[in-house]
């Protein structure tokens, strides 16, 4: 593990200066012109945001000085400071632990594969869901982020992946770009609906930051009527929903939404996503030993699963300190992955990335508060 320095990044918002991210082209324009400005300037802002990944005004090199120093006390391009950055020992996995303008953290992190670029980013600043064996569960839902600050996570990781000098160093080569995005950092997307979609609008027009839909994919532990909201958008955003429990004994003490909406509710809801949308749906699946990990429990999930179109990701837990939620062994993770194949489930175990950084959702943004 390497710890680095802090990284320069641009000084959280004064209460009297506006949010950038937070707005549309068109919003954008509206602001522009209330400082007396034409409205052409917006696109060229915008595109200095979205396409160059400005983090400053000074670097707005074809706008006139004056302009940029009227828009540096009008405005804020980045709300995200820099707490604590961490290396994997493979250099594959970049965590950084972001503060936010009140004080609240959030995480995210880059993960490096041979031929992806994948952002794992937050969604709220902590987490209502309360699932037991989750780190950013542990300190409950501080706020919703704003699509801005959503934003502001996938633009700090392309100006790094876009400057060959920009530390820390990892193991890719640079320049490169974003290539995918996961909501599954801090937070339950579908909780944040709005900001949520407003951010994915963003990132995924081409006059702004341009990423493909089909390269997003938002994870939820089963907010019903949510899901049935995404199944309406016209954004081809792909759904991974957090179902750790074939049953309602076993998931109702693993993710205490699942009161509320039951399991064969939850896949009902995911069959109407289905046929709506025709699109596969991941299940994703954390194997805690000797809880949820048992050759009975992969023949029950198998059963509820069978007919759907579908993968599921089993995923060996990133545990937390002194906590009674551990890993699976290597060997219940096949097996489990063994009889879930048999009977026809696309399954796959994902690949651990940096475990010892504590890269599991949370778990940084929590030891940090330990040690402080």
């Amino acid at each position: 593990m390497t710890e680095i320095p802090l990284h320069p990044a641009a000084l959280p918002a004064a209460p009297s200066r506006i949010a950038l991210l937070d707005m549309t082209l068109p919003e954008m324009e509206a602001f522009v012109r209330a400082l007396g400005l034409p409205a052409y300037r917006a696109r060229q802002i915008y595109d200095w945001i979205y396409k160059r990944f400005a983090a400053d005004f000074a670097e707005m090199s074809d706008l006139p000085l004056a302009l940029r120093t009227q828009l540096q006390a009008a405005a804020i391009i980045d709300p995200l400071r820099v707490a604590t950055q961490v290396v994997s020992s493979a250099g594959d996995t970049l965590k950084v632990l972001f503060s936010l303008p009140d004080g609240q953290s959030i995480e995210a992190v880059l993960m490096l594969y041979d031929n992806r670029r994948t952002l794992c980013i937050s969604s709220q600043a902590g987490c209502a869901m309360g699932c037991t064996f989750c780190a950013t569960a542990q300190g409950g839902l501080a706020r919703n982020l704003t699509s801005g600050e959503i934003i502001a996570q996938v633009l700090y990781f392309a100006r790094y992946l876009a400057n060959p000098a920009a530390l820390p160093p990892t193991e890719v080569a640079r320049p490169a770009t974003v290539s995918n995005i996961v909501l599954m950092g801090m937070g339950e997307p579908l909780h944040n609906y709005s900001n949520v979609w407003a951010a994915l609008r963003r990132l995924t027009d081409a006059n702004a930051f341009g990423l493909g839909a089909r390269h997003i994919t938002l994870s939820t532990v089963g907010l019903v009527p949510q899901i049935d909201k995404m199944a309406a958008e016209d954004l081809q955003i792909g759904l991974a929903v957090s179902l750790h429990a074939p049953n309602d004994t076993l998931r109702t003490g693993l993710v205490p939404i699942n009161r509320g909406y039951p399991v064969n509710e939850l896949l009902d809801a995911v069959r109407r996503y289905i046929e709506q949308t025709h699109r596969r749906v991941t299940f994703e699946y954390a194997l805690m030993r000797g809880i949820n990990d048992t050759p009975a429990l992969a023949e029950e999930l198998a059963g509820k699963l069978r007919g759907l179109l579908c993968h599921v990701n089993l995923i060996p837990l990133n545990p937390i300190p002194d906590s009674p939620y551990q890993p699976s062994t290597s060997y219940d993770a096949e097996n489990f992955a063994s009889i879930l194949r048999e009977a026809g489930i696309s399954t796959t175990i994902r690949l651990r990335r940096g475990i010892e950084i504590n890269a599991g959702c949370g778990q940084l943004r929590r030891a940090s508060k330990i040690s402080t």
